[in-house]
């Protein structure tokens, strides 16, 4: 079994309880998911977007490898620079002080407001700039994406997952899932696709 999913705010990706506190809204809260149902990779509770899950543990391998891009769509507190896009394309170090890391080359650049539908709760109500930038990589370090922009001196504010291989969230709104028969993953291509 596999789904398509836009995980929406405030849900974390998981199906079971362990140690979370009993406020916190699970995925399985949102379909009833087949028994044995994972996410491929994670989203933060913090953070929306398209999120893949399956019953098949080798698909969920392949497509968290390395050969796979994941794109995410990131608002960032004040109106980034060209050096600071500049770093996180070579990649910047992120990380505690007994365990940094420097990240992959990713590719980034600033993109126009794609429009989400707004955030609830909303991201800020007061009139400081922000922008958005399209940021694409094939890694996945906890919380990489909110730690690489904050290492360059602009927080993220809302982050978006919208592409994994070749699927896409396309005009899903949070909370929407479909049920597909495959998550077809070509090596030869190096993506996956619906």
């Amino acid at each position: 079994m596999h789904y398509i999913l836009h995980k929406p705010y405030g849900y974390l990706s998981q199906f079971t309880r362990g140690q979370q506190k009993r406020s916190k809204k699970l995925l399985g809260e949102l379909f009833d998911f087949a028994e044995g149902t994972m996410a491929i990779g994670r989203l933060d509770e913090a953070s929306e977007g398209l999120l893949l899950l399956t019953t098949n543990g080798k698909i969920s391998d392949d497509i968290r490898s390395k050969s796979v891009d994941k794109e995410y769509y990131v608002q960032v507190d004040g109106v980034i620079t060209p050096n600071a896009i500049s770093k996180l394309i070579n990649g910047v170090n992120i990380g505690n002080n007994s365990n940094k890391y420097t990240t992959l080359p990713a590719k980034v650049k600033l993109i126009s407001n794609p429009n989400f539908v707004e955030r609830i709760p909303r991201v800020r109500d007061n009139h400081r700039s922000s922008s958005w930038i399209s940021v694409i990589i094939t890694e996945g370090k906890f919380r990489q994406i909110r730690k690489m922009t904050a290492s360059v001196g602009f927080p993220t504010l809302r982050l978006v997952r919208v592409r994994i291989g070749d699927i896409h969230i396309d005009d899903f709104i949070p909370g929407n899932i479909i049920e597909v028969d495959e998550l077809l993953y070509d090596k030869s291509k190096k993506t996956t696709k619906n």
